[in-house]
């Protein structure tokens, strides 16, 4: 083989290498800040990206709200091979290691100083209490205010698009008294309204006998997927520092002790 064969056979070579690069398909959610849309804003859009690269491959992002029923007739049938956001040890898939523990919190003004923390507080049943619906289920304050018998004064708000924030805003503009919002949401619609508002962790972690108010979160892959499992597990090590450096800044709120989080969880 001449020199110039040579040449053009190695230049193919490196061609079809470039063609066949690992694409990586992620589902996320079109509209859902601060953890995903379509322009890749959220968080969990840049985590994914930061992963992928490393691995040397290459993110393809496959937008679809992830309701009741999704791993089932999604994900399972290979609209991609990775989702963000999954609670550790969410069953249906197979979970990386957690990227991310926090809490629900309860927001309310400064001004008020109401410094609630607890279900328990007995203030809690003369105000008007903000909750985020989660379609056909309660979120865990929602349950545990029910066990408690306080219903009155609930006012429900939606997580997607663009009234996601709406919940904060309306505690920082009087038009409820808290709200009781899962931590990453309410770190990073309160930032405009820092001076006013106050975010206090739910305090314990767990509503006896076994309601969880704190959640590890991982990534997900199907549970053929081991060695693609390991391989995120080895990056989510190596950028540990990177993902938290980008989780503060949207404001989230991060535990750092495993042991006080449930790795439970629906999707």
């Amino acid at each position: 083989m001449s020199s110039l064969s040579r040449m053009v056979a190695a230049v193919l070579v490196m061609s079809l290498a470039c063609v066949a690069q690992t694409t990586i398909k992620v589902c996320a959610d079109p509209d859902n800040l601060p953890y995903s849309n379509r322009r890749l804003q959220g968080y969990e859009n840049k985590i994914a990206q930061l992963i992928i690269a490393d691995l040397k491959a290459k993110p393809a992002f496959s937008f679809t709200r992830q309701r009741r029923g999704f791993i089932r007739s999604q994900f399972n049938k290979h609209a991609c091979d990775l989702i963000t956001g999954v609670p550790a040890q969410f069953r249906p898939v197979l979970t990386t290691e957690p990227y991310l523990r926090s809490t629900y919190v309860f927001v309310s003004r400064k001004d008020r100083k109401l410094k609630i923390e607890s279900f328990d507080d007995p203030q809690l049943n003369n105000l008007n209490i903000g909750l985020q619906v989660l379609e056909e289920d309660y979120a865990p304050p929602a349950q545990a205010l029910a066990r408690r018998h306080i219903v009155s004064k609930l006012v429900g708000y939606e997580v997607f698009g663009d009234e996601a924030g709406a919940i904060i805003r309306d505690v920082a503009h009087r038009k409820i008294d808290v709200a009781i919002v899962w931590g990453p949401l309410a770190g990073y619609f309160a930032r405009p309204y820092k001076n006013l508002l106050e975010t206090r962790p739910v305090s314990p972690a767990f509503d006896p006998p076994g309601l969880p108010f704190t959640f590890a979160i991982a990534m997900g892959v199907r549970k053929s997927d081991a060695q693609l499992r390991d391989r995120l597990n080895a990056a989510l090590e190596r950028h540990r520092k990177d993902i938290e450096h980008i989780l503060r800044s949207y404001g989230v709120p991060q535990l750092q002790e495993p042991t006080a989080v449930a790795q439970a969880g629906h999707k």
